[in-house]
């Protein structure tokens, strides 16, 4: 079982790249972020010709998210059903198989004093209580996304220079910790704790790539059953290099079973 994380920032000018990503490495499912098309305008076809189907959820807007599968994604979903704002465009999720999967696109919060700021905190401690409602950790749950956080210093090329980054900010840092406190291992994190690890390259850096200026703000984290079956994490840095890129690139999850 193969699932992977991608933002695309915008699946429309991104679709070449998406399609001969999946050709290519034949995931089970692709979680896709930031897709920003409306459902009338998802190119749900190209995908059922590529052998695929999608689950998917935006307005036009600069959210949106996705879950392509080879099989039938069961039980789908959308948005936080806590009586606060939904946000149906920033988590979608479903069952594959024995897998609960539940894909975000955690909001970025455009500056520590900003309302959007305080938005970002309040969701991720929503995200608490829903992962309580709906999940348990006794069974396979996968959270992924990009979830604009990184975690520790290891997930940014230059954390004294980065810190107080809405992103990388000691509150945020706390929030998303209360989240994975749930029940959750960092799948990539027990296969690689080395430094360097990234899926985040910033489009107005020079050579970021090749200097490795980079963030790791997307990941795969699983609860304890499916984390024991997890056999690699990897980043996959071929999408970033090509023409025309998205500023993330794939983090790809395998699993046994």
């Amino acid at each position: 079982m193969k699932i992977a994380t991608f933002n695309v920032n915008s699946i429309r000018s991104r679709l070449p790249i998406v399609l001969d990503w999946l050709k290519q490495n034949e995931p089970d499912a692709l979680c896709l972020q930031e897709t920003r098309v409306a459902n009338d305008a998802f190119p749900e076809r190209a995908f059922e010709e590529a052998g695929y189907r999608a689950a998917f959820r935006g307005d036009g807007g600069r959210n949106g998210v996705a879950i392509i599968t080879r099989e039938p994604l069961e039980n789908v979903s959308t948005g936080i059903d806590d009586g606060g704002p939904r946000d149906d465009d920033r988590l979608i999720r479903g069952t594959l198989g024995d897998i609960e999967i539940v894909n975000t696109y955690v909001p970025q919060g455009q500056g520590v004093d900003k309302p959007a700021y305080r938005y970002k905190l309040e969701w991720l401690s929503r995200l608490v209580g829903f992962f309580g409602q709906h999940y348990t950790v006794e069974k396979p749950v996968l959270w992924c996304g990009d979830l604009n956080v990184a975690p520790t210093e290891l997930d940014v090329h230059d954390p004294k220079r980065i810190e107080g980054h809405v992103c990388f900010t000691p509150e945020v840092r706390e929030a998303f910790g209360r989240v994975v406190d749930w029940g959750f291992v960092d799948v990539l994190r027990k296969h690689h704790p080395e430094p360097g690890v990234y899926t985040f390259y910033d489009y107005r850096g020079r050579h970021v790539i090749e200097q490795n200026k980079g963030w790791r703000i997307d990941h795969i984290l699983t609860t304890e059953p499916l984390a024991e079956r997890s056999v690699d994490c990897f980043v996959d840095l071929a999408p970033r290099k090509l023409e025309k890129p998205s500023d993330h690139t794939p983090l790809v999850a395998e699993f046994e079973g």
